[in-house]
């Protein structure tokens, strides 16, 4: 039950966080946190709740975070999906 208290800080911590985002589109912000979200998920299950991720885990982990670095800064290297 103690580890609900930690949670609930962690969950206001980002939410103030986002508040504080300086981005042109704070959506894309948001839409990238998914894959930060999947890794902090993880490492809670493994740190705090004593389960060790398996090899599908981690596939998981860096496929989403992979999409998370494509979603911050796939229009920076000049490729454009829009006509």
């Amino acid at each position: 039950m103690f580890w609900v208290i930690p949670g609930i800080f962690a969950l206001i911590v980002f939410a103030v966080s986002l508040t504080k985002v300086d981005a042109d589109n704070p959506s894309r912000v948001y839409a990238a946190y998914g894959g930060i979200y999947i890794l902090s998920s993880l490492l809670w299950l493994w740190l705090f709740e004593g389960v060790k991720p398996n090899g599908w885990d981690l596939s998981g982990v860096i496929i989403s975070l992979l999409g998370t670095v494509i979603i911050l800064f796939g229009s920076h290297i000049g490729i454009r999906f829009d006509s």
